[in-house]
């Protein structure tokens, strides 16, 4: 086992809205993630999966807040850091994030090599500016962007341009974490490969250390990660790796959401398409039993009733589910 980068022990979190109900938003998350290695988080929108790349960065600000749980950085807990040391030591250096919508995340009023020179300074005040720009300039040719990009503002550049010049600046630190939060969803598949080349070229050449890519397509990520985890109204309900995940899904949940897209992988490409019926469920008020049993044909009484535990066997796979893996594979097959 490699050196562990990131590791979450039941990570819960909450917004709190303007009327003071409480929205469980993230629920009882646990992950680790080893140098070299990319861990893929899947499900639909609403599912959770952004709130848990903003909680997993430890810098919480309103509606947004902390419960409980451990987030662990490089051996460096940062659950119980105040605000201002987690922007100042954690956030870019120790964990980076690409945002969703990254292409409208760049301040139209400054040029790059000032946005760039503002994360840099925020970490170490007195780098001359020199050097700063040889940083950059270095960076952005290996993105295939010229130096000339840097003395640009955004609308300037074209939307592709503006993608890989957010992965340079979130990235110009060399994060031991990199959180890409759907960095392609709003790319053409063209576009799509090249973010992706370009973020395992990072890997490779260890300016990141470990990344997560967070996404709603799960067979995106058999090319992309090493493991994935599917999660569902703030749980994680899947966990393995990238080819059990895409080939042999377990949960009814995953099962529900690799048959729901059209896959051009061989042995799943000619599957029939299905539909996850209904909605997630409320999270002010989550559900006593498994939150996905009112969605799922193979649900029963005691599905609605008792607490659902994690159900591990082997080599990391887990999955969330009263009914045994035997039960689940029978009932797939007659399908």
């Amino acid at each position: 086992m490699g050196k562990i980068m990131l590791e979450v022990n039941k990570l819960n979190t909450k917004y709190i809205t303007r009327l003071r109900e409480d929205v469980y938003a993230v629920n009882d998350v646990s992950l680790k993630i080893e140098e070299g290695k990319s861990l893929g988080i899947a499900g639909e929108s609403g599912c959770g999966k952004s709130t848990l790349a903003l909680s997993l960065m430890g810098y919480y600000f309103a509606p947004l807040h902390y419960i409980s749980g451990d987030i662990i950085i490089d051996g460096k807990n940062i659950s119980n850091m105040k605000p201002d040391e987690v922007r100042k030591q954690i956030l870019g250096n120790e964990i980076a994030y690409i945002p969703q919508a990254a292409m409208n995340a760049l301040n139209p009023t400054q040029k790059i090599i000032s946005l760039i020179e503002d994360v840099i300074r925020a970490h170490n005040p007195k780098t001359p500016k020199k050097d700063i720009y040889d940083l950059a300039r270095e960076r952005f040719e290996l993105l295939g962007l010229p130096a000339e990009v840097l003395q640009k503002h955004a609308v300037e550049l074209s939307g592709g341009m503006k993608q890989r010049t957010v992965i340079a600046i979130s990235t110009i630190l060399s994060p031991k974490v990199l959180i890409a939060d759907e960095p392609s969803s709003a790319l053409d598949v063209t576009s799509q490969k090249m973010v992706i080349k370009m973020l395992r070229n990072l890997m490779e050449k260890g300016f990141i250390k470990s990344m997560i890519f967070i996404t709603h397509e799960l067979p995106l990520l058999y090319n992309v990660t090493n493991d994935i985890m599917v999660m569902y109204a703030g749980q994680i309900v899947e966990k393995g790796n990238a080819k059990e995940m895409v080939f042999d899904p377990m949960h009814p949940y995953s099962n529900g959401l690799m048959g729901s897209i059209i896959v051009p992988e061989m042995g799943i490409k000619n599957n029939k398409l299905t539909v996850i019926p209904g909605t997630p469920p409320n999270l002010k008020h989550p559900p006593e039993g498994c939150r996905f049993a009112e969605r799922c044909k193979y649900a029963d009484s005691d599905c609605r009733q008792k607490k659902i535990p994690e159900r591990e066997f082997g080599n990391g796979r887990m999955y969330r589910c009263i009914h045994s893996i035997e039960e689940l594979k029978e009932v797939y097959a007659d399908e």
